[in-house]
């Protein structure tokens, strides 16, 4: 089992916000919200998603590069505050 972190972006866009996880973005690793906090639970969502389909698939996780993609050989719980 691997743990995998991905660096996400969260930035204004005019009257919204815009999250992508860069290591992600070109595999559609991208959302929007209303809110900054509302952008942050959407690209979890997304990034979830995609990975999920990238298993289903039989496709490779990004590992890299580490400053986007962080992967761990066992178990991890994140919380962001």
């Amino acid at each position: 089992m691997k743990t995998y972190v991905f660096r996400v972006v969260l930035e204004p866009d005019g009257d919204r916000w815009l999250a992508y996880a860069p290591a992600l973005k070109d595999l559609g690793g991208a959302t929007w919200g209303d809110t900054e906090e509302e952008a942050l639970q959407n690209i979890k969502q997304v990034v979830e998603m995609t990975v999920e389909g990238l298993v289903e698939h039989s496709e490779p996780i990004p590992e890299e590069p580490q400053s986007d993609v962080l992967v761990l050989s066992d178990p991890r719980v994140a919380v962001t505050l």
